[in-house]
């Protein structure tokens, strides 16, 4: 018996002194829980030590997590949009319709509201449903299939409306809310966080195209687009949008047009009918890191210009290909979706800085932006859809080529009604515009004017492109 009692009294010894051992190495190990503002736990050990860096460092999310005061700012301002087309007659006579519905958020007290362009493209009855059950009829001031934007106007006043935030300010890992009507469910509310900016997924056709989405994990559906992105201010960041889908429906990604982009886009179209875009006039990649290796840069941070087009801006500024672009207006450029978004947001005519690498050397140039056809000027339709309502053609600018080439200045008609008052002189479009009633004019704006200032006949004369004779053509502006 006495024989056991020893055994366990050195057993126990032991223990007790491989406990006491084994805390005298490993040192002290607290764990605190800090009840901060927003509430939170904080854990601190011995391995905090072996990052120095970060131990007395503090990490804010975009608190507040409570989302309920942005959520009341955004949900009265976002409404459904329901955009209709006639699709012919049924088997007893009637028409049937169809069309496609989704959301859009007012932006102005006098009624101006952003969408999506698929969700109003070739539409022609679009209704537009406030958050209190007010319905009114919209029209499209104008569309932009290039960033999937649209504006409407519907006829009221004092109406909610949100503000936009900078979307440039906007950081991986934000909170953000998603609202929309998706599925016809009016004024949906979901939460994620930003995933990832400057995200290009080719959804937009058209060399023109600009897809720098903000993508998050915010949960959006079929009728979400054209909805509200909005930060926990309540500030809208941006135009929800696509979605990467197998099945139809929301799986996890879901991308926005950021709102510095929107804003110049609703810009134009508000004040000139269509977008003014601007072009560097370069064709460009993504840096990769073997060629800054080569060039000397000390990432692949940028922006490599494979090519400069001839009299465009980059051009006139000195340009070359082989450079790499780093930033504009001292605004960083990682990849080319943020330089294509960036460049968007300027009009022909405007100048911005171009911070590039060559030869081992860091660079700017002052860049006078241009548009697709190398023009400074900017145009208008706003104008010319005047001349379409009420005698049946549409004007525009000609441009720098098409002077160049005819020799001539006037106002070219880009198109022309089956059936109005033009149509039946036999006009054709194509036909440059060059003097009314005796008035030579020189571009859209004069010959616009001159027909409005015409008492009631007129007298268009000019030319087609490739043929010398003068051709004049008769009509009365009321018949």
């Amino acid at each position: 018996m006495r024989k056991y009692a020893i055994l366990f009294s050195v057993s126990l010894t032991s223990a007790f002194l491989a406990v006491f051992l084994y805390r005298q190495l490993e040192g002290p190990r607290r764990v605190l829980w800090n009840e901060t503002e927003n509430g939170g736990v904080r854990y601190a050990s011995l391995v905090d030590k072996l990052f120095n860096a970060r131990s007395n460092s503090t990490f804010l999310s975009s608190a507040p997590t409570d989302f309920i005061l942005a959520a009341e700012a955004a949900t009265p301002a976002v409404v459904n949009i329901r955009a209709l087309l006639e699709a012919g007659d049924g088997i007893w006579g009637s028409s049937s319709l169809t069309g496609s519905s989704g959301s859009g958020v007012i932006m102005s007290p006098d009624g101006y509201v952003v969408t999506n362009h698929h969700v109003v493209e070739n539409s022609r009855d679009i209704k537009v449903t406030l958050a209190d059950k007010r319905e009114y009829k919209a029209s499209l001031v104008g569309s932009d299939p290039s960033t999937d934007i649209a504006l409407l106007k519907i006829d009221e006043y004092d109406l909610p409306f949100m503000l936009f935030g900078n979307s440039d300010s906007v950081r991986v890992g934000e909170w953000v809310l998603a609202v929309g009507n998706p599925f016809n469910l009016e004024s949906t509310v979901t939460a994620g966080i930003v995933s990832a900016k400057g995200r290009n997924i080719n959804i937009l056709g058209g060399v023109t195209s600009i897809e720098s989405f903000i993508q998050t994990d915010a949960a959006v559906n079929p009728g979400n687009s054209g909805g509200a992105l909005v930060n926990t201010a309540g500030e809208l960041i941006g135009i929800n949008t696509a979605i990467i889908t197998e099945s139809g429906s929301y799986e996890g990604y879901s991308f926005a047009v950021p709102s510095n982009l929107v804003q110049k886009i609703l810009r134009d179209l508000r004040e000139f009918g269509e977008v003014q875009r601007a072009f560097l006039g370069v064709n460009i990649e993504d840096l990769d890191s073997e060629v800054a290796r080569e060039m000397g840069l000390p990432n692949a941070d940028g922006v490599r210009v494979t090519r400069i087009n001839k009299n465009g801006a980059a051009a006139d500024a000195g340009l070359k290909a082989g450079d790499i672009i780093l930033g504009l207006n001292n605004a960083r450029v990682k990849r080319t979706p943020e330089l294509q978004e960036y460049v968007g947001r300027f009009r022909p005519g405007d100048r911005i800085n171009v911070e590039f690498w060559r030869e081992g050397k860091k660079y700017s140039a002052n860049v006078l932006l241009k548009d697709l056809n190398n023009s400074t000027r900017v145009t208008s339709n706003v104008k010319g859809n005047e001349l379409e309502e009420s005698l049946g053609f549409e004007l525009r600018d000609l441009s720098r080529d098409e002077q160049r080439r005819t020799r001539v200045q006037g106002a070219m008609v880009s198109s022309i009604r089956r059936g109005s008052i033009v149509y039946d002189t036999n006009m054709q479009p194509g036909f440059i515009i060059t003097s009314v009633n005796g008035n030579r004019v020189t571009d859209m704006a004069e010959t616009i004017e001159c027909v409005r200032n015409a008492f009631n006949s007129l007298v268009l004369d000019g030319y087609y492109e490739g043929e010398p004779d003068l051709y004049s053509y008769r009509f009365r502006k009321q018949q």
